[in-house]
């Protein structure tokens, strides 16, 4: 779906509505533990953005050292303390998941792999985050993602991660994590023409999957 450039159209948005101080806070303390409960405790520290999300900037990052090996990463920003946000795709309503096989790394020098790859990823989940107000993205669908002048986009395929069948929860409401996997294009295009679960099982078979990483050779 090459759909992101209607993005920054002129369509009139819903006024949010207000939350207090405390909705907010209670809001964190269960998404965090609902995060937790499937991801494995997460890091003290925290990516916050220069520019909230909420008023246009980038999404905040939270990462998971200690779930799979390497590094997760989670928005807490797209469902809001009532439980809606993104529109909901044929299972619901939920925030966003990537992983990089580099471990977390807080290192000042930017051009470290994990520093790369968590760029990348704080990248293409706010753009997803925006278009998930205006479209319905559904696991095992494909999209590229536009990035600056004279950059192939990125190619994203979505999986619902639901590892061991844990459910991810806020309080008593049930949402979902929508994995974010960045692919080759000659992968993505495979996953078009022979269905996504097909892509899913050499990713799994080399090793490859749930990672967004790309110093590894094509699948297909």
């Amino acid at each position: 779906m090459s759909f992101f450039k209607r993005l920054f159209g002129k369509a009139e948005k819903p006024m949010p509505r207000e939350f207090t101080e405390q909705e907010h806070e209670l809001d964190y303390e269960q998404k965090s533990k609902g995060l937790e409960n499937v991801l494995g405790k997460m890091h003290d520290l925290v990516g916050h953005a220069i520019i909230p999300f909420a008023v246009g900037g980038a999404v905040d990052m939270y990462y998971f050292p200690n779930h799979i090996k390497g590094t997760g990463f989670a928005t807490m920003e797209l469902l809001e303390p009532d439980g809606t946000g993104p529109l909901p795709n044929r299972l619901g309503t939920y925030e966003l998941v990537a992983f990089t096989k580099h471990d977390y790394n807080n290192s000042e020098d930017t051009q470290t792999p994990f520093n790369l790859i968590e760029r990348k990823v704080c990248g293409f989940f706010t753009t997803i985050g925006f278009f998930s107000r205006q479209a319905v993205l559904n696991p095992n669908e494909t999209c590229e993602v536009p990035n600056g002048e004279g950059e192939e986009n990125t190619c994203l395929v979505f999986d619902l991660y639901q590892p061991d069948n844990k459910e991810f929860r806020i309080g008593e409401r049930k949402h979902d994590l929508l994995l974010c996997l960045q692919v080759f294009r000659s992968e993505m295009e495979f996953s078009r023409s022979n269905g996504s679960e097909e892509l899913f099982k050499k990713l799994k078979e080399a090793g490859h999957y749930p990672y967004s990483d790309l110093d590894r050779q094509p699948v297909a």
